[in-house]
């Protein structure tokens, strides 16, 4: 039975439905990226979430009901030869939904507006038609692709350099928690893709080391977190400097009724591609509540979840970098492997938990919703929310990290 559960009787209703996260998909590899607190009281300092509980409780639905079916080959694709060999090498045979339909757009120099589900590809589906036009280009910061995360940024790196293998394309990641005077020095040489967070990106330009002229093409990545309050006023000044770009593509999950006007001020007559977009969360993840009663230590009621075997590699969101850091502490007392990302951590650190949880060297990542948007990370068991998340975006980003590359998923929110 789906919905609100007891944590007393959550070990059975876990091992009734330890086989629901496990199941795959039929049908052709695509080539989408292949990429708190142990207290008896449940308080805390944060922002009380305002979402109903019942957005929480979702039973999953077959994935085959929302299969794209496609006569398209990655072997046929009108792009350069070398790069459907790196995709064919990739082991990708189709391209996605999101890909196909805005490859031509892309191709054709269109700006494009791209929303499709989280585990889509979307990744792959700037980067293949850029990287075609500029085969047999001299390195020139052509490309500006802006993220919200360091992680995302890094990743798009590596999905490029698989893509543009033995093209001589050439790529730069921008980011914070690394050395400046570093960066400094990599821009006195140009190359073709410059990716990064807006906040560093904005202090190579303050230092007269990156032109934002140079660019002439533009790609907004998880695009309505880039344009809401934290970010806005950082991309409007890039793009107000932007005096030669011919080309836009703005791609997310989800998008705001709010920044509509925003989106049109960037965009000029757009290709508006709309995959499987709704205000809701993935239909193929099972997604319920764990009430925690009064008095009822909530992080007793985590470990006897995580101690479970159907649990093999699990992120844990919480709201605040404080409570991050204390949630994997005690997991880690308790002999749950665990490791913590959040903006306090060097990215140094931030990339090597990645990589143990990517490598199932530790069961437990915890994190703030820096890891919620963009990160591919393959045969995520489950994703539990320690508190509620603030507001709709942010669950449907964080559940998004489960039930990906045609897996069903699992989500559990915690809720007193």
């Amino acid at each position: 039975m789906h919905g609100s559960i007891k944590s007393g009787e959550l070990f059975i209703h876990i091992m009734q439905n330890k086989k629901s996260s496990n199941s795959t998909r039929p049908g052709n590899k695509d080539w989408r990226t292949k990429s708190s607190q142990n207290r008896s009281k449940n308080t805390n300092n944060q922002k009380e979430s305002t979402l109903d509980n019942r957005v929480f409780v979702k039973k999953a639905m077959a994935l085959e009901e929302n299969k794209y079916e496609t006569n398209l080959l990655v072997k046929d694709l009108p792009v350069n030869l070398k790069v459907k060999e790196n995709l064919l090498a990739k082991g990708y045979e189709k391209p996605t939904e999101i890909q196909e339909k805005t490859l031509k757009a892309l191709l054709d120099g269109r700006n494009v507006m791209g929303l499709a589900q989280t585990g889509t590809g979307k990744t792959a589906a700037f980067l293949v038609p850029i990287v075609h036009l500029l085969v047999n280009t001299k390195a020139a910061h052509q490309v500006l692709v802006v993220v919200p995360t360091r992680e995302l940024a890094v990743q798009i790196e590596d999905e490029l350099k698989s893509i543009a293998k033995g093209l001589n394309i050439y790529s730069q990641v921008f980011i914070g928690g690394t050395s400046v005077n570093r960066d400094l020095d990599k821009l006195k040489r140009p190359c073709h893709f410059i990716i990064g967070t807006p906040g560093r990106l904005m202090d190579m330009e303050n230092q007269r080391a990156l032109n934002f002229s140079n660019f002439n093409t533009l790609v907004l990545d998880e695009f309505d977190r880039l344009l809401d309050m934290g970010f806005s006023n950082d991309i409007k000044k890039m793009i107000s400097k932007m005096n030669n770009r011919k080309q836009t593509a703005l791609f997310s999950a989800t998008e705001e009724a709010s920044q509509k006007k925003l989106i049109y001020e960037i965009l000029d007559n757009p290709v508006e591609v709309r995959v499987s977009v709704k205000n809701s969360t993935g239909d193929h993840i099972d997604q319920e509540v764990v009430h925690v009663k009064d008095g009822e230590n909530k992080m007793d009621v985590l470990i006897e979840m995580l101690k479970n075997a159907a649990f093999q590699k699990v992120i844990v969101f919480a709201e605040t970098k404080r409570w991050v850091s204390k949630v994997c502490k005690e997991l880690n007392r308790k002999g749950i492997k665990s490791d913590e990302i959040h903006g306090n951590k060097s990215q140094n650190y931030r990339q090597n938990a990645l990589n143990a949880f990517k490598a199932e060297k530790i069961q437990v990542l915890v994190a703030t919703d820096v890891a919620a948007r963009g990160l591919d990370i393959e045969e995520v068991s489950h994703v539990i929310n320690y508190q509620k998340p603030k507001n709709m975006d942010s669950y449907i980003h964080r559940i998004g990290r489960t039930g990906r590359a045609g897996k069903s998923g699992k989500a559990y929110t915690f809720v007193n």
